[in-house]
């Protein structure tokens, strides 16, 4: 059993190491911090998140090649562009990302936008969130993330390809990429790393983005006992760090990330 008084002082320590200016440049999260625009900070944190497995250099080098090829300007060229300018996003790859995924992507920012001011209406559900599709997936930010899946993939054109991109509870992913996106856009505070641009999602409804890094510190320190990483696990890891700051559990994520990435533990 950890000492949860000396695990917390260790964690905070390191929430305050990580959570810096210092910290963006070599992480994906340096994409959208070229913008200042709400919707290129939207279109663009979300790219990055979806591309945001690998190495880092190769996922802000792709990133910034999407960038280049709308024109250093995500907004207006998804607003605006002809079917003409698609033809130069025909040979862009990223692992198994490739030209059907990343048309539709355009496809869908087009369409989207069109009709809304932000990306985070895409997340909002309808209905009263207690009106849940089932006891597995209850969590705020379940349903946030089902809410955007189901919306995301609610297309004639949806390629089925590019469902295995946008993660859901729905097949217990533990939605590593999208719960980072989210805390992206959600959290809030004085150091300039997450945005805090989303209002109505609240930083106290948000899961833990758990990566190979995150996972193997949670585990040592104790923080962490299910087996599988899936979204159980996410939900778990989570409700336990809620117990350090049950108002931004999240926040323990440049923690547990930065002792891992660094070689500290």
């Amino acid at each position: 059993m950890y000492d949860s008084v000396s695990v917390k002082e260790l964690l905070d320590r390191k929430v305050g190491q990580y959570n810096q200016p210092s910290f963006i440049e070599k992480d994906p999260i340096s994409i959208p911090h070229r913008f200042s625009r709400l919707q290129d900070i939207e279109i663009m944190g979300f790219w990055a998140a979806v591309l945001a497995w690998g190495q880092r250099p190769v996922i802000l080098k792709k990133a910034s090649d999407l960038i280049d090829r709308m024109d250093g300007a995500p907004y207006d060229f998804v607003r605006n562009h002809q079917d003409t300018d698609l033809k130069r996003f025909l040979d862009f790859k990223h692992r198994t990302f490739n030209a059907t995924d990343t048309l539709y992507f355009l496809h869908f920012f087009r369409q989207f936008y069109q009709h809304h001011q932000t990306l985070e209406d895409a997340f909002i559900p309808a209905c009263n969130p207690e009106q849940r599709p089932n006891e597995v997936n209850w969590h705020p930010a379940g349903i946030f993330l089902e809410t955007f899946h189901n919306r995301f993939c609610d297309d004639p054109f949806f390629p089925d390809r590019t469902r295995k991109h946008i993660a859901t509870p729905t097949r217990n992913s533990s939605c590593k990429r999208l719960n980072m996106f989210l805390r992206w856009m959600v959290r809030r505070d004085e150091q300039g790393v997450d945005f805090g641009i989303w209002t109505r999602i609240q930083p106290e409804q948000l899961i833990i983005p758990i990566d190979v890094h995150v996972e193997r510190v949670a585990r040592k320190l104790g923080l962490l006992d299910r087996p599988q990483t899936d979204w159980k696990a996410a939900v778990a890891l989570t409700e336990t760090l809620k117990q350090f700051d049950p108002a931004d559990p999240v926040q323990y994520d440049f923690a547990l990330f930065g002792l891992g990435v660094e070689g500290e533990m």
